[in-house]
């Protein structure tokens, strides 16, 4: 795909997009760092029921810690793998609190220091609370990059690597949110919704179906 190739989808979709964002709510730095936590191999939607609830009597690492192991379990046990989110949570408050003066730091190294957070986690809150230019692949820009063949690579870090190569630079700090949100909602795994899709008439994937 050639580089202006590559310009008119990402335009296409910042316009379709006009205000990309996180779906997962939160109200603060420190909220979008345990709602992304807690988002691992779970919806937004069912990590948005749970901290609506857990938000609304704890929102700060002290607060949170403060409702130990089995108090915090009962507010995110909806959630899969809650038992294990929920040692990494009261661990990362610890550290937040101990290390960082309950802050949220913000570089790579500090933030994948903490309990529970990867690669994929440090670039959504560099990216999402600090406007860093970092591309967190989670499976629908894996699956976009591919399909699409915005990205091409074997593996996620492959993927993203090559995202931050080639995405235009007008364009990389919405990336992250104009590729997870045009994959949520039109093209998803099973079934791309091409018709509906406002690149469609440029898309290799597309092409190629019809070739076919």
């Amino acid at each position: 795909m050639n580089a202006k190739h590559r310009f008119e989808i990402f335009k296409r979709l910042s316009i379709a997009i006009p205000n990309p964002t996180t779906e997962l709510k939160h109200n603060s730095t420190f909220e979008l760092l345990i709602a992304v936590i807690l988002s691992a191999q779970a919806t937004d939607k069912s990590v948005n029921i749970a901290t609506e609830r857990l938000f609304a009597v704890a929102n700060t690492p002290e607060s949170i810690l403060a409702l130990g192991l089995h108090g915090l379990e009962e507010y995110i046990r909806t959630i899969g793998l809650y038992h294990s989110k929920a040692k990494n949570v009261l661990a990362t408050c610890q550290m937040l609190i101990s290390h960082h003066q309950s802050q949220v730091p913000n570089t790579r190294k500090a933030l994948e220091a903490l309990p529970g957070v990867g690669r994929k986690t440090a670039n959504v809150i560099l990216n999402t609370a600090f406007g860093e230019p970092t591309i967190a692949v989670d499976t629908h820009l894996f699956r976009l990059g591919n399909r699409i063949k915005l990205a091409t690579g074997k593996t996620v870090l492959e993927v993203e690597m090559k995202y931050l190569k080639t995405i235009p630079a007008e364009f990389i700090k919405d990336a992250h949110h104009l590729l997870i949100l045009h994959g949520r909602y039109i093209c998803t795994a099973r079934r791309p919704k091409c018709a509906e899709c406002c690149i469609e008439d440029i898309c290799e994937y597309t092409a190629k179906e019809y070739a076919n």
